[in-house]
C-alpha cells in the first residue's frame, strides 16, 4: 500500500505564491513518477507537472514559467512551487505516485487533495 500526504494548498491572492508538498510512504518502486494533478469545479482532472525519479520533469503548457516541481528522494516527498498565480489556477490539487514495473505496468496512486483557490 501507498500513503500520499499533501498540505500546503490555501487562499492566495492572484500574483502570489503557494508551495504544496506530498509524502510519500509504504510501497514505492525505484522507477516511478510523482507530480501533481487538478481538477476545477465542472472541468475533468488535468495534469500539472510530473517528476520521474531519474528527474525527467513534464509541464502543462499553462503553468510553464510559473510552476515548478522538485522532489527529494530520500524523503519519498514532492513538491509543487507555484508562483504568479492565476485565478484560473483555482482547483483541488492531487498528488499522484505511479510506480513503475520493469515489465512497464503503471500502477497509481492518488493523495486526496488540497484546495488552491487564487482571488482578491
Amino acid at each position: 500500500q501507498v500513503q500520499l500526504v499533501e498540505s500546503g494548498g490555501g487562499l492566495v491572492q492572484p500574483g502570489g505564491s503557494l508551495r504544496l508538498s506530498c509524502a510519500a510512504s509504504g510501497s514505492i518502486f525505484s522507477i516511478n513518477t510523482m507530480g501533481w494533478h487538478r481538477q476545477a469545479p465542472g472541468k475533468q482532472r488535468e495534469l500539472v507537472a510530473i517528476m520521474s525519479s531519474s528527474s525527467s520533469t513534464n509541464y502543462a503548457a499553462s503553468v510553464k514559467g510559473r510552476f515548478t516541481i522538485s522532489r527529494d528522494n530520500a524523503k519519498n516527498t514532492v513538491y509543487l512551487q507555484m508562483n504568479s498565480l492565476k485565478p484560473e489556477d483555482t482547483a483541488v490539487y492531487y498528488c499522484n505516485l505511479n510506480n513503475i514495473d520493469r515489465t512497464g505496468w503503471v500502477e497509481k496512486h492518488w493523495g486526496q487533495g488540497t484546495q488552491v483557490t487564487v482571488s482578491s
